[in-house]
């Protein structure tokens, strides 16, 4: 059986080093391709373009992740910016909203991470809260770890059973949930660390922290299962 095709999105950064070369850079770290292939999907990097390709790119898909990285511009969920939220990123809010609406009304298989699910919290008409404390590492670019709590009988807990430590590194969290979604998992303050559709229909799901800094594959043998249908 061919191994299912796997679109991950990327960051598009302005300046990138890599031997002698200093360049504009579509980049993504390395842990989401290699989760992907440790759950037995194929990887096809998605780095910003025009939001309305979004649905032939998602077409050529069998399933679909958002990746972390930068915060969702405030405006975009008719909120006023917060001093602490960092700046914004238009292209990817642009193209990874298009991304994710076309996978929904597709029906591809979607996992959110971090801010990917933040933005399909926003996609579907939810809010966040712009800052929490206590669920990243104590220096910029170390993660930290807390225990996260499946609720029974959804989709997450349907692949990690049990309260697990995972491994996090945000500071924003979804306030109002979006139409259609509901909590998959709970972090021990009550931070929403899971999101869904629920277990009809479309696998749709998201986690607020990074799987692909840890050695759980669950969540994404989850998508990459669905993707093979």
């Amino acid at each position: 059986m061919t191994a299912p095709l796997v679109g991950v999105s990327t960051y598009l950064e302005a300046s990138a080093r890599w031997g002698v070369w200093d360049l504009p850079a579509a980049l993504l770290p390395a842990g989401y391709p290699r989760l992907v292939q440790a759950a037995g999907g194929l990887v096809a990097m998605l780095p910003p373009d025009a939001p309305e390709h979004a649905a032939a790119v998602v077409a050529r898909l069998d399933a679909l992740v958002v990746a972390g990285g930068p915060d969702i511009d405030p405006a975009l969920y008719g909120a006023d910016r917060d001093p602490r939220t960092g700046p914004p990123a238009p292209e990817r809010d642009a193209w990874e909203l298009a991304l994710i609406r076309a996978a929904l009304d597709s029906g591809t298989p979607l996992l959110g991470i971090c801010r990917g699910m933040e933005l399909l919290n926003v996609a579907l008409g939810g809010s966040l809260r712009q800052h929490v404390e206590g669920h990243r590492g104590t220096e910029n670019g170390v993660f930290g770890e807390h225990l996260v709590e499946p609720v029974p009988g959804t989709r997450y807990a349907s692949l990690v059973p049990e309260a697990a430590s995972v491994p996090t590194y945000h500071h924003q969290a979804v306030d109002g949930l979006g139409d259609g979604l509901t909590a998959g998992a709970y972090a021990e303050d009550g931070t929403v660390e899971a999101l869904e559709t629920g277990t009809e229909g479309a696998w749709v799901l998201g986690v607020q922290w990074h799987p692909e800094m840890g050695a759980d594959t669950r969540v994404m043998a989850g998508l990459v299962a669905a993707a093979r249908g």
